[in-house]
């Protein structure tokens, strides 16, 4: 179908309002870079989604799941594609409740739910507001993702984790959009790693997951949070736009990429307003005023700069999506 019968029917499925075509796809990045993409899409509830893709894919159309864009670099020519949001769909803030959904209710992307020790939450929920969530009902265990500006679903995707900390530690089961079917896959069966699971290798998607978190005082937890935002203003560079940790940590126990690149002489290495932080190595910045391909030249010359001085390549965290 041609381009505005497609948008009529995304809008069907979606709702009015909830498609844009050409969106700068630099509001939904937290590198603060990225031309437009082609349609951008929110969705508020598992069966919507479902509708989406299944449209898009008899359509032909490339597609991207976005969380929060916050482990992104986007092309400064876009993506010819359609992305697809749960996380601001527009259905007000997340839902915070004892309870489970009615019976017949659309299941929302952003909802958590808390029933003693096991909070349930959708994949367009924030780390933040989970664990945030988790913290008010005297639960610990997901203090480490406070700090992470992500989605759940991003999270998941990535076992995102910090200060001894990772998703792979609490999570009991996810359940997943899969060849157009729901299905639900173990902790263990999400196979998860240093920033990699399940969804590293297969074409799914994150609908939501379960996680087992343990009783404690939600003034003790709280003050670990805080403890590690501290931490957390002290050592990065968050003054910045970035997407936090541009490089995994080599699998060389007591080696940091950081320090590598410390070490080979590129801290505060830039290219335009593109940076390697003087604050801590590990992020690259943009001041300002970057491109995108000025950000990701800055990426691939600390890789290759480091590898001449140290044998060691470093893998990146950060995610390239559409035309540079």
């Amino acid at each position: 179908m041609n381009r505005q019968n497609l948008i009529s029917e995304l809008e069907n499925i979606a709702g009015r309002g909830k498609v844009l075509c050409d969106e700068p796809l630099l509001r939904h990045c937290s590198f603060r870079t990225g031309g437009p993409a082609d349609f951008f899409v929110r969705v508020g509830t598992r069966d919507r989604l479902r509708q989406v893709l299944a449209l898009l894919k008899a359509e032909g159309r490339e597609t991207f799941l976005l969380g929060r864009g916050t482990n992104l670099l986007i092309g400064d020519k876009g993506y010819r594609g359609a992305v697809i949001t749960m996380t601001d769909a527009g259905g007000g803030p997340e839902t915070n409740t004892e309870a489970g959904k009615k019976s017949g209710e659309e299941e929302p992307l952003r909802q958590i739910r808390v029933e003693g020790t096991t909070l349930a939450a959708g994949a367009g929920a924030t780390l933040q507001s989970i664990a945030l969530t988790a913290a008010r009902c005297g639960l610990a265990g997901l203090e480490f993702a406070a700090g992470i500006p992500g989605s759940l679903g991003g999270g998941i995707v990535m076992n995102a984790g910090a200060y001894d900390g990772e998703m792979k530690q609490v999570v009991r089961e996810v359940t997943l959009l899969e060849d157009g079917e729901v299905r639900t896959l173990s902790g263990e069966e999400m196979q998860f790693g240093y920033r990699t699971s399940y969804m590293k290798s297969h074409e799914a998607v994150v609908l939501g997951a379960v996680m087992d978190l343990k009783e404690g005082d939600p003034a003790a937890i709280t003050a670990r949070i805080r403890e590690l935002a501290v931490k957390r203003r002290e050592k990065q560079p968050l003054e910045y736009a970035s997407a936090g940790s541009t490089f995994k940590r080599p699998a060389i126990p007591g080696v940091y990429a950081g320090r590598l690149i410390q070490d080979a002489g590129l801290r505060g290495y830039a290219c335009g307003d593109a940076q390697v932080s003087e604050k801590h190595c590990g992020f690259v910045i943009n001041r300002g005023g970057a491109s995108a391909a000025q950000i990701r030249r800055v990426i691939e010359d600390v890789r290759e700069r480091v590898f001449e001085d140290s044998g060691i390549r470093l893998e990146r965290e950060v995610i390239y999506l559409g035309e540079f």
